[in-house]
């Protein structure tokens, strides 16, 4: 299966922080039997992250797209925002179960804004920007990602 990751930080782009996401989330897709297609490290503007996903899902056959980073409530999250306007269809029970499960270790988990949808046949799916929480989210995807994806290619249905 191919994935793509992108990757929205300010504060990454500019390099003033490193990024430590990407690489976990890399090896943590690859474990499943994902290859990583394409990353991508971009900053918090919207009309960048709208067009990062529309040529990924236009451009190359992915199964998934993972963003990470900018999914809470400052001024600059705007990752839900961008990746509504470029789905199709909403899968928003992905994100709920994210939610509701990490919330159990994490109350701060319910303030996350992700959304996740279809565009085409690829599955795009908003993660938080911190190692820890997409270690957690990834852990309570993973199954609902290969069913999904099932679906998406006309199986799965049992």
């Amino acid at each position: 299966m191919q994935a793509a990751i992108v990757t929205i930080s300010d504060t990454r782009f500019e390099k003033t922080n490193p990024d430590t996401t990407t690489d976990l989330l890399r090896g943590l897709l690859e474990a499943q039997d994902y290859d990583v297609a394409h990353t991508a490290l971009i900053p918090d503007v919207r009309m960048v992250i709208e067009n990062t996903l529309t040529e990924l899902v236009d451009q190359q056959e992915l199964d998934v797209i993972l963003t990470t980073g900018g999914t809470g409530l400052g001024p600059r999250d705007v990752t839900p925002e961008a990746t509504l306007s470029v789905i199709e269809k909403e899968a928003p029970g992905l994100v709920e179960a994210v939610r509701s499960q990490t919330a159990q270790k994490t109350p701060m988990a319910w303030l996350s804004r992700a959304v996740a949808g279809v565009r085409q046949k690829t599955l795009i799916i908003n993660l938080p920007g911190s190692p820890k929480g997409i270690q957690e989210s990834m852990q309570i995807l993973f199954p609902l990602m290969k069913h999904a994806q099932a679906m998406l290619r006309g199986g799965g249905h049992d």
